[in-house]
């Protein structure tokens, strides 16, 4: 345990005195005799096995092997050694499960930064443990690429991220979304220069428009001058062609967002929820103008529900909360087409617990919002949409990621295969009917389907992103484990990356992007 990194008093390990050799060489026993073991702690007199005797070793072990929370809990319950107070700084009242649930949140870059109020008003917002503060921190890493490579297929434009926080776009800059200071388009990607110094984390892109965070938390945006202008109408009377800093954004250290089309979402690093534009009907629990830019915080039910991760879609937002009892998810906005998850099409003007996922005895672990639909994964890989149900096709497939498009879903395995299934306008999904690649790859797939051609890569997927747009054509992109970037369908504004030949406005099959997202 790296203490002085962590910022916290330095821990001293207990001397282990220098024995002889043959003082520490156990007597030999008879194959015959049974031998107990007891955990010292269950009774009053020591075992054979005294973790009393070394508890700082014990706390280094249980560090270093990053345990999980459920694990540390675990450990609690079965000897009274892990429940005591371990008299260790920071917090002599802390046992050692608490304690090595501390440290191990004091490794996590978000946590770090931290104040010892803010931590401690993490912990109350949290549960008042320790360990549901690891686990909060820990499911968020779990649910997007924060802090490492990944690649953002917007609206006709396209972000890539790489793991040391540089940017690159390219595709459509009709507003200016690219940030490269004009309005030109881009075939090829190009980093972001005014970016330059700064570590960005996390991308996020709407229709002619682009937010950046930062390690800091700052919240960079560039694109229509606007959080809620719908994308399919009048154009902003202002563009912003370069990264420019949120001002209404600078109190809240902001760990993603997520663009809606007609709002905006920021979610906290403490796990608050905070919406622009779209307030004037109550959408979204508050009373403001469509062109508001200042954040309001998403208050009703997830007022003190720490949330991981936030989804987009048309007119709907997605929220997965973690609570003491539990991963749940909470959906606002409206109810069209049922895709707000409570079996109904009514609108949601605050959120609103989805009961479904404990009928099915299922852990929510990441979500997303496509246009007109929703899909969920759960801690055991089952995979459900909207209403929601288990997609029983996948169910001998445990799934780790999942996107959503305008009518399209692309589930991961943990084996980093990919499937696909939904509409196949703009190619898409990444299929060919025919063996030699030219059959209709715009067909509809309505079960979900291997895609064979990201086999042919011969490397583990992590991430996929596909256009979450009912107005323009749709690409995707596949981010193997190595930091080579795959794209494939509509190409025509540059988006894919790659440079289409004459009268070619679209990729079928996935074609490598010349840039290293390591």
């Amino acid at each position: 345990m790296d203490a002085t990194a962590s910022g916290t008093p330095t821990i001293q390990y207990h001397n282990i005195p220098d024995q002889p050799i043959t003082t520490i060489v156990a007597t030999p026993v008879p194959t015959f005799e049974r031998r107990q073991r007891h955990c010292f702690g269950t009774s009053s007199i020591p075992g054979e096995f005294p973790l009393a005797a070394n508890p700082s070793i014990v706390l280094h072990v249980l560090t270093a092997c990053n345990l999980d929370p459920q694990d540390l809990a675990k450990l609690e319950g079965t000897c009274s050694f892990f429940r005591q107070p371990a008299n260790f700084a920071p917090d002599f009242e802390l046992c050692i499960s608490e304690l090595a649930a501390l440290d191990m949140c004091q490794k996590r870059a978000i946590f770090k930064p931290m104040t010892a109020e803010q931590r401690q008003e993490l912990k109350q917002r949290c549960g008042g443990s320790w360990k549901l503060v690891l686990r909060f921190l820990l499911a968020g890493e779990a649910c997007f690429r924060r802090e490492k490579s990944q690649a953002i297929a917007g609206p006709g434009h396209s972000i890539a991220v790489t793991s040391k926080g540089t940017v690159y776009s390219f595709g459509s800059n009709s507003s200016g979304q690219l940030g490269h200071g004009t309005t030109d388009e881009e075939w090829r990607p190009r980093p972001i220069r005014s970016l330059q110094g700064i570590r960005i984390i996390h991308a996020a892109a709407g229709a002619g428009r682009t937010m950046l965070i930062s390690d800091a938390g700052k919240v960079y945006a560039f694109g229509k001058d606007s959080f809620g202008e719908t994308e399919y109408g009048v154009q902003g009377s202002k563009l912003v062609t370069a990264p420019q800093l949120v001002e209404s954004l600078k109190d809240i250290f902001v760990v993603q967002a997520a663009i809606g089309n007609f709002f905006t979402a920021v979610l906290s690093r403490e796990g608050r929820v905070y919406t622009f534009s779209w307030g004037n009907d109550g959408k979204l629990g508050h009373q403001t103008e469509p062109n508001d830019v200042e954040p309001h915080p998403l208050l009703g039910a997830l007022e003190n529900v720490p949330v991981v991760q936030i989804a987009a879609g048309y007119c709907y937002l997605l929220a997965l909360a973690c609570q003491p009892n539990g991963m749940s998810v909470y959906s606002v906005g409206c109810g069209l087409g049922g895709k707000l998850g409570h079996g109904s099409r009514t609108d949601e003007k605050h959120p609103r617990l989805i009961e479904q996922f404990q009928l099915l005895n299922l852990q929510p672990m990441v979500v997303a919002a496509g246009a007109w639909h929703a899909a969920v994964v759960g801690q055991d890989g089952r995979e459900c949409e909207s209403a929601p149900k288990v997609v029983e096709a996948l169910s001998n497939v445990k799934a780790v990621h999942v996107a959503t498009g305008d009518y399209t879903t692309f589930v991961v395995s943990e084996d980093g295969d990919v499937y696909s299934f939904g509409c196949g306008e703009s190619a898409s999904l990444g299929h060919n009917s025919a063996a030699d690649g030219q059959g209709n790859r715009h067909a509809n797939v309505l079960a979900p389907e291997l895609v064979s051609s990201l086999k042919q890569v011969n490397e583990r997927v992590v991430q996929i992103s596909l256009t979450n747009s009912i107005y323009w054509n749709a690409h995707t992109f596949a981010l193997t484990e190595s930091g080579k970037l795959y794209a494939f369908g509509a190409g025509d504004k540059g988006q894919l990356g790659i440079e289409l030949v004459a009268n070619q406005t679209e990729r079928g099959n996935p074609e490598q992007v010349d840039i290293d997202l390591r």
